[in-house]
């Protein structure tokens, strides 16, 4: 039995080493945004990131397999010895056991719409992360193929984009090209599944690991938090989008007169409430079935 020892608190997930082999995985309900994390927690926002993620490593294995052993926490807790005080109620639906990997130290971002900051790079130099793009595109509108944009894994301060090249010279040969090909069919079979459920995916970014050598998916997966979600029927060409995640957030601390300096603000009842909404709303969009 490998006992539990807190290694890393990160601004929405707890993790903890469970030997030599194994990692826990808590997805708390903290939200950041801003590169801060809020004071004020969403309440079942972890369990719902968990679910989440949990759903997609089940149906993505004949594509790439994944780090996960187990989302069962009865099973977990049999398995792991917690410290004195370790409570299994509040892990209960947000824990993971998974395997301990070497972390390829990039983030893989697929684009498969033109939105955010993307958008902002094409309108003054016609490309996204430099790769050229057809002229005349308008913002949202979803790209002739979708893009693989890596960026630097930043444990603090901001990733910065980089070029399939570089990412290819800092890696053992022929693995940057595997990610790239696992990445791209990661988000074109999520594409299809949400599209069917009235969800567009704008774009989403993956995490890799080396299991003994063989690649495989870590970290979370295709969840309103690494994932740009825009629902079809309100999805208009020329717009920005509502999303799925915390940008319900991110919009009222935008008109809190909040400088992004000083310590955040708290957060209302209603733009908790209404942030879980949407949180609960895509997982619901999601796992139904169809």
């Amino acid at each position: 039995m490998s006992e539990l020892k807190l290694i890393h608190k990160g601004k929405v997930r707890d993790l903890y080493a469970a030997g030599e082999k194994y990692l826990l995985i808590v997805s708390s309900d903290r939200i950041s945004a801003f590169d801060f994390i809020l004071p004020t927690p969403i309440p079942g926002k972890g369990a719902i990131l968990n679910k989440i993620s949990s759903f997609w490593f089940a149906r993505t294995g004949h594509i790439i397999k994944n780090h996960i052993v187990s989302d069962d926490t009865d099973q977990i807790c049999r398995q792991v010895q917690a410290p004195v005080g370790f409570d299994w109620d509040y892990m209960r639906g947000r824990a993971m056991l998974v395997h301990r990997t070497k972390r390829v130290d990039f983030e893989c971002v697929v684009r498969g719409y033109i939105t955010g900051s993307g958008w902002k790079e094409y309108l003054k130099q016609g490309s996204v992360c430099g790769i050229k793009l057809p002229a005349g595109l308008k913002e949202a509108q979803r790209l002739p193929e979708p893009i693989f944009t890596p960026t630097t894994k930043a444990d603090e301060g901001h990733d910065e984009n980089v070029t399939l090249e570089k990412m290819a010279a800092a890696l053992p040969a022929g693995l940057a090209e595997k990610i790239k090909d696992k990445s791209l069919a990661l988000y074109k079979f999520a594409a299809v599944h949400l599209e069917k459920r009235g969800i567009l995916l704008a774009d989403t970014k993956f995490e890799f690991g080396l299991l003994d050598g063989e690649l495989i998916l870590i970290d979370e997966a295709l969840t309103p938090d690494s994932s740009r979600f825009w629902d079809a029927a309100r999805y208009r060409v020329g717009t920005s989008p509502e999303s799925y995640d915390k940008q319900y957030v991110r919009n009222w601390l935008e008109g809190s007169g909040w400088d992004k300096k000083s310590n955040p603000p708290e957060l209302p009842k209603e733009v908790v409430q209404g942030t879980l909404q949407k949180y609960e709303e895509a997982l619901n969009k999601i796992t139904q079935a169809g």
